[in-house]
């Protein structure tokens, strides 16, 4: 028998940071280690939006990380792993973005980084 526990966090409205990182960081001190972000209420993410996205793929892939910064250079940062050949986070994974979502994920180079569902089921049985 195998378990796989995932926790999805539903974004709403605009993306707050600061807020998205300090549940998230609970979650994972608590003992998750898989996330899934619903954003199919999610209307907006700014720049410290995605910086809060970087700052959550690196907790989740266990690398030390000091306090959460606003500012762009998550995007130079996930920019600069991708073209190092990382590839999709494993444990931080995307559901149900609108199109206008998806297309600033485009336009920063984070919808290569990390996977994205429009299906709950397909993306919890990912984590397996």
């Amino acid at each position: 028998m195998e378990i796989t526990i995932v926790a999805v966090i539903q974004l709403k409205g605009a993306l707050n940071g600061k807020q998205l990182v300090a549940e998230a960081q609970k979650l994972y001190d608590a003992g998750t280690r898989d996330i899934l972000l619903d954003m199919n209420e999610l209307t907006f993410i700014s720049s410290a939006g995605l910086s809060a996205l970087h700052h959550i793929a690196l907790v989740y892939r266990g690398e030390a990380q000091s306090t959460f910064k606003e500012d762009r250079s998550a995007i130079h940062a996930m920019r600069k792993e991708r073209d190092s050949g990382f590839q999709f986070q494993e444990h931080v994974k995307l559901l149900n973005p609108s199109k206008a979502i998806q297309d600033l994920l485009d336009i920063v180079g984070f919808k290569a980084y990390f996977e994205i569902f429009t299906d709950l089921d397909a993306a919890i049985a990912s984590f397996q």
